[in-house]
């Protein structure tokens, strides 16, 4: 029996949906540079790893219904999905402790506006929930400064606030919470440049790939930001672009009897060489058909098993007492 390893359980097929937003063209307040770049790298990156996006591509700089009406598309399109993901790019702030994100046309002038002019992100969390979908990741690269903090809005505090994370969720923060995240000076955040690059690469599981978004952003910064996750219990594997590689199943043999263990063949055969019938070295070629001593073998079992052949009788003449051979008997 061989014996195999390097085996793997295939990856069931199952149905991945993201929306991805990029907010940057603020209508009262400092617009953002890489938003919309950002959002357009995350969206073109998940579609290569099999995502299907909400709207075909990245939603860019919503207004407050258009925002809150793709998200309810979002909801709607995860039913029945696997894999569910939103990622955002833009504004956000957090006030009493829940996170809202920015559409382009907020305007707050105090901390009562906020759930009208801006949208909770728990609200992206009960589509997820609501959806029977397996695996969700929330992704926030909106841990940037409050620009309303001059508008009325100072009860935000700094960065985001740390979300609790619902069964079979992720939440992935560009920075730790209540920390603020640099936008980038290259055309995209840090996050979402290490983002996109880690997503492509294949092997990784899903802890793996965030891990090293961490390690890249805090070298990219020098330090200065550090990506946050927050997460419950996940069941199962996840991978954006594949598992791991497997090498091809390699049997194990036995070392006894098959003869590739050249040492106990000599120590087999140094057994038997020495016998005077021929059993030991037909056992030795039922073990060893092509063995390094097979010719040997099948050349001692012939001589103890070749009929004898008699010796010629001689005939003799006796002369004087004298015996004499004269010739053979044909």
């Amino acid at each position: 029996m061989l014996l195999l390893v390097g085996t793997a359980a295939a990856q069931p097929a199952e149905r991945r949906v993201a929306l991805v937003i990029g907010n940057g063209k603020y209508y009262h307040v400092p617009r953002l540079a890489n938003p919309t770049n950002d959002a357009g790298l995350i969206a073109e990156t998940l579609q290569a790893v099999g995502f299907m996006l909400v709207g075909g591509k990245a939603q860019l700089d919503l207004d407050k219904k258009a925002f809150d009406d793709t998200v309810q598309d979002f909801g709607n399109a995860i039913q029945g999905a696997g894999v569910a993901l939103f990622y955002y790019a833009g504004h956000g702030l957090q006030v009493r402790g829940a996170n809202y994100l920015a559409p382009v046309s907020a305007n707050p002038s105090k901390e009562a506006d906020m759930d009208f002019q801006m949208t909770n992100a728990d609200h992206v969390l009960r589509q997820m929930e609501g959806a029977g979908t397996r695996l969700n990741m929330l992704l926030l690269d909106a841990c940037r400064n409050n620009p309303f903090a001059m508008r009325g809005v100072r009860a935000a505090g700094s960065g985001l606030a740390q979300m609790q994370a619902p069964e079979g969720t992720l939440i992935s923060y560009a920075t730790q919470p209540g920390n603020v995240a640099l936008d980038g000076t290259d055309g995209n955040s840090p996050y979402a440049w290490a983002l996109a690059s880690t997503l492509r690469k294949p092997g990784l599981t899903l802890f793996e790939v965030f891990n090293e978004i961490g390690l890249e952003v805090k070298r990219r910064t020098g330090g200065r930001q550090q990506p946050w996750v927050s997460s419950s219990p996940i069941m199962g594997k996840f991978y954006f672009s594949g598992a791991p590689a497997q090498p091809p199943a390699v049997p194990i043999q036995p070392p006894w009897p098959d003869g590739r263990d050249d040492a106990i063949e000599i120590a087999y055969w140094n057994s038997v060489k020495e016998a005077k019938y021929p059993d030991p070295f037909r056992a030795y070629l039922q073990q060893y058909p092509q063995g390094k001593f097979a010719d040997v073998a099948r050349l001692k079992i012939k001589e103890f098993t070749a009929p004898p052949v008699d010796k010629p009788q001689e005939r003799v003449q006796r002369s004087r007492g004298n015996p004499l051979v004269v010739a053979p008997t044909p």
